[in-house]
C-alpha cells in the first residue's frame, strides 16, 4: 500500500533523528518544508551506505546497489516511503537526482576494496560518496544566482569526507579498508597496522605526521567549501554553518592531537553540537 506523503516524510525524519549523530543538528534549523525534504534525501543517501556497510558477501551487496538503481530509474511507480519521500521532495525542488547513481558508484567502490594511490584519486571518491551530499542539500536549499554554488556545495562535502577519513582511520582498518593515500602514507614510511589492543601503531610518529598534513589540506577545503555561505539563506546558511562547524572541531583536535583517532572514534557531545547549531543560527558560526 502506498503510504501518504505525510507517512512518508515522518519515516524519513525518524531515520534522521535516529541515525544523523551529526547532520540532524544543522537539519534541525530549517523550515519545515526543506527540514522535511533533506531528511528525506539524507534516509536515502543512509540507505544506500548501509548496504556498503552490512554484514554481507561482495556480490550481494553490489546486486543491491543495482537493485536500488533500478528502483530510482522508476521512482515514480515506487511505494516505498523512503522513495515516495524523496520523489515528492524532487517534485517540490531541483534536486540532482543523478547525484544518487554517483553515491551508489562511491559505495561500490567500497564494497570492491578500491584503494587510493593518490589524492587525485582519493578526491573521485569523496566527490562521489559526500560532494553528492553537498550538491543534493543545495537543491533544498537554493541560493542566490553564481555559477560556482554547486562547486562550492561539492567542495564542502569532500572537506567533511576528508575528516570522517582521518577520524575513522583505526575503524576503517579493522573493516579491512585504507583511504589515505597510498604514496602519502610511503613518503612518511608508514604501513598502517594495529596492536594486540586494536589500536593503530605509530613508533616513530610517521602517521602522525601524515594526518597532521593530510587536517591541514582539508581545511584549505573547507575555506573554499564555505564561500557558498553568503549565497544562501538565513536558515540554509546556519544549517550548512552548523553541520561543517561540527566537522571542522572534529579536525581542529585531530590536526591537534592525531593521536587521538588511534584508539578511539572521536566525537563531539551533543551539547558541543548544539552549541554549534545554535552559534551558527545567530550568525556566529559563518
Amino acid at each position: 500500500m502506498t503510504p501518504t506523503i505525510e507517512q512518508a516524510y515522518q519515516v524519513c525524519e525518524e531515520i534522521t533523528r535516529t541515525r544523523a549523530r551529526n547532520f540532524y543538528y544543522g537539519i534541525r534549523l530549517l523550515p519545515p518544508p526543506k527540514r522535511q525534504a533533506l531528511c528525506a534525501l539524507y534516509a536515502l543517501s543512509r540507505r544506500i551506505d548501509d548496504i556498503g556497510d552490512e554484514e554481507a558477501p561482495r556480490d550481494e551487496k553490489l546486486a543491491a546497489l543495482t537493485e536500488l538503481r533500478a528502483q530510482l530509474a522508476d521512482i515514480d511507480k515506487s511505494v516505498d516511503p523512503v522513495l515516495v519521500a524523496v520523489r515528492d521532495a524532487a517534485r517540490r525542488y531541483p534536486v540532482p537526482m543523478p547525484a544518487f547513481d554517483e553515491l551508489i558508484d562511491g559505495v561500490e567502490m567500497d564494497v570492491t576494496g578500491r584503494t587510493y594511490d593518490t589524492f587525485d584519486e582519493l578526491v573521485t571518491y569523496c566527490r562521489c560518496v559526500a560532494g553528492t551530499v553537498g550538491r543534493l542539500c543545495l537543491g533544498v536549499f537554493g541560493s542566490r544566482p553564481d555559477p560556482r554554488a554547486a562547486q562550492w556545495a561539492d567542495t564542502l562535502g569532500i572537506a567533511l569526507q576528508q575528516t570522517n577519513i582521518l577520524r575513522d582511520i583505526r575503524e576503517d582498518l579493522n573493516a579491512g579498508r585504507v583511504y589515505l593515500p597510498r604514496r602519502e602514507l610511503d613518503a612518511f614510511g608508514v604501513e598502517l597496522t594495529l596492536d594486540e589492543h586494536g589500536d593503530l601503531v605509530d613508533k616513530d610518529g610517521g602517521l602522525a605526521a601524515v594526518i597532521a598534513a593530510c587536517a591541514q589540506r582539508a581545511r584549505a577545503w573547507y575555506a573554499e567549501g564555505m564561500r557558498l555561505v553568503p549565497l544562501l539563506d538565513r536558515r540554509s546558511a546556519a544549517c550548512t554553518a552548523a553541520m561543517a562547524g561540527i566537522y571542522r572541531q572534529l579536525l581542529a583536535r585531530i590536526a591537534a592531537e592525531p593521536s587521538c583517532v588511534y584508539h578511539q572514534r572521536l566525537s563531539l557531545s551533543g551539547w558541543q553540537k548544539a552549541r554549534v547549531a545554535a552559534w551558527s543560527l545567530i550568525g556566529r558560526g559563518l
